[in-house]
């Protein structure tokens, strides 16, 4: 049997094709509001050496515990059953949706994990305590886990800026999306449930990195 080569090496072209565009597929995780304490917040609002719950392994060292809280802004209309990150961080920190601003009337900027300077305050009630953050809420920007080999195959570093499209009845593109990198972190990429909800997206889902001019 002869063998058309022309058509084998169009067959080797398309799965090439298919193979490099699979490493730029990211699945998504969607980011629910939570909170992360110092272990002095955490004894403010559950008592003097109160230790967390573990109910789920996230991503590195990181937990989702069953302890949850109740917070409040301007409002006065309360949001509970806000979940707790473990383990404590150097600072507290509370991480909502634009949705939850409207209702808590709280001027929570976008940033990065862990940039809270300046921004919103809240109050946080505990069953043993009532903590006062003056700063620490924001609204968590869009970004990409990965480790370093991930990263490296990609040709992107930590902190490098991309943006990704997502397919679907709703298709859209989410710009300037943060690239994360560490041996801690499992390739995923975090959004909240108001981008998640538009575009119709869950757990799971599969998205594109598009790799922009100058990244």
């Amino acid at each position: 049997m002869q063998v058309d080569q022309e058509l084998v090496a169009r067959v080797v072209k398309e799965v090439l094709i298919r193979q490099e565009q699979d490493i730029w597929m990211v699945p998504v995780g969607v980011s629910n509001r939570h909170i992360h304490l110092t272990r002095e917040d955490l004894d403010t609002l559950f008592g003097k050496g109160y230790e967390l719950t573990k109910m789920k392994d996230l991503m590195g060292d990181d937990f989702a515990a069953k302890e949850t809280v109740t917070i409040v802004g301007p409002s006065l209309r309360p949001i509970e059953n806000v979940r707790i990150l473990g383990p404590v961080r150097k600072k507290s920190q509370v991480e909502i949706s634009r949705t939850d601003t409207f209702v808590l009337k709280v001027n929570a900027p976008v940033r990065a994990s862990g940039d809270v300077a300046g921004s919103a305050g809240l109050t946080v009630i505990g069953p043993k305590g009532v903590l006062s953050l003056k700063e620490g809420c924001i609204i968590a920007n869009r970004h990409i886990h990965m480790l370093p080999e991930e990263a490296k195959a990609l040709g992107l570093t930590d902190g490098d800026y991309v943006d990704v499209e997502a397919q679907g009845e709703r298709r859209t593109r989410f710009y300037d999306v943060q690239v994360r990198v560490s041996e801690k972190f499992r390739f995923e990429m975090h959004i909240d449930t108001d981008d998640a909800n538009a575009v119709g997206l869950k757990n799971g889902a599969k998205v594109r990195i598009v790799k922009r001019s100058g990244v």
